[in-house]
């Protein structure tokens, strides 16, 4: 792909004045209506870059989005660096142990101060000319600038993004002046109190990139139906109630999806009822992060993209740290990592093999099986963002 435009830029002109694009489009609001269609995405929604650069504008721009657990930023100097749709972010934990995003490309010369991954640090000096910042992104000494009247330093500091977060998680959003993230979670406040998720630590944590479209990788996270292909010996055998999936749409942001099983899972230390024993509970904030319940165990996943063809999934398993003592933890620890990196494999083979069809010519919609209701949520949403029409 070309050089990408800006995230903060709109691009309704550009979108709407290309026949294609403008077909894919009016294709999306049809999920709008109060009886979509139940039939799958046009695959030209997979490879358009043209509907690429829409979602940078207009979703990955203002979204929030899920990007760690706040054990990976326990002490002030640690940082944590990745790219959203193409634009470089870093969030830190300042000296005043507050959480701040901003950008990571030094203000002099574009020069990035950090590559993609994590670490710790006292501050941050670019490479290039030894511009150095501080943890909340302020400058902090500009080699050889003096000489220059124009130049304030005061008035120099890297770009801010609004940063917040929720029970131990961590999000980042592109737009500073984002609305507060809590007003989009209060659905799930309820459904997750018992599960304490301030208690709980990370046990292990994952940065993977996939070879597929970031749409393709989050349906597949909306359905239960390809356990039965992808996961017959990991994931499917959880679901001893069956592959039924309960869809709660919320908002335009929030879905809910709920798995009964008949056999309880057993707990040790988190209060859970009779009934959300039977339930693996889940819930999809869009565009592309999620929370989901495996009795005591909590997984994160955020599926973000890095281009057009490439998705980074980050994601992290949350334990109660009172069920962590007294045990093995390495031991934990290891089977943990094991086990979820065998379900990351089996989705990673499968979702790759289906973003090599997406170029074929003879590719077209397929229609919806009763076991992804969870599709047509997922699809709402992406063509309420897109459109910018009201759901009817």
């Amino acid at each position: 792909m070309g050089q990408s435009r800006p995230l903060h830029e709109s691009t309704p002109g550009d979108v709407e004045s290309d026949p294609s694009t403008a077909e894919l489009l009016a294709q999306l609001r049809e999920y709008l209506r109060p009886d979509p269609p139940a039939i799958g995405l046009p695959p030209q929604v997979f490879t358009s870059p043209r509907l690429y650069e829409a979602e940078r504008a207009r979703i990955f721009g203002s979204s929030w989005i899920m990007v760690a657990h706040r054990d990976q930023l326990a002490n002030p100097g640690d940082y944590l660096a990745l790219d959203i749709a193409g634009e470089p972010v870093m969030v830190t934990r300042g000296e005043d142990g507050r959480l701040h995003g901003m950008s990571p490309i030094c203000r002099h010369r574009m020069m990035p101060l950090v590559e993609s991954g994590a670490g710790s640090a006292k501050d941050f000096t670019c490479p290039y000319h030894l511009w150095r910042y501080h943890l909340d992104g302020t400058l902090a000494g500009a080699t050889h600038m003096r000489g220059n009247p124009d130049f304030d330093p005061a008035a120099c500091r890297l770009p801010g993004f609004a940063v917040e977060e929720w029970h131990g998680l961590v999000f980042v959003n592109l737009d500073a002046g984002a609305a507060p993230l809590d007003g989009w979670m209060a659905d799930v406040e309820g459904d997750l109190a018992n599960y304490r998720l301030d208690e709980m630590v990370q046990v292990v944590s994952w940065t993977e990139e996939w070879k597929c479209n970031w749409k393709i990788a989050v349906e597949n996270g909306h359905e239960n139906y390809h356990a039965i292909g992808f996961h017959p010996n990991t994931v499917k055998p959880l679901m001893t109630g069956g592959i039924d999936m309960e869809v709660r749409a919320d908002s335009t942001l929030m879905t809910r999806l709920l798995t009964r099983t008949e056999v309880p899972m057993e707990t040790s230390v988190l209060p859970l009822t009779d009934e959300e024993k039977k339930i693996l509970f889940s819930f999809r904030l869009f565009p592309c992060s999620s929370v989901a319940t495996f009795g005591e165990s909590v997984a994160w996943i955020s599926l973000i993209p890095l281009s057009l063809d490439r998705t980074e999934v980050r994601g992290g398993t949350l334990m109660p740290a009172a069920a962590l003592e007294g045990a093995d933890v390495e031991a934990i620890r290891k089977q943990t990592e094991a086990f979820t990196g065998v379900i990351n494999a089996e989705d990673r083979r499968g979702l790759e093999a289906v973003q090599r069809t997406v170029g074929s010519r003879f590719i077209q919609r397929g229609h919806l099986s009763p076991k992804e209701p969870g599709l047509l949520a997922f699809y709402r949403n992406l063509a309420f963002a897109l459109t910018e029409a009201d759901p009817a």
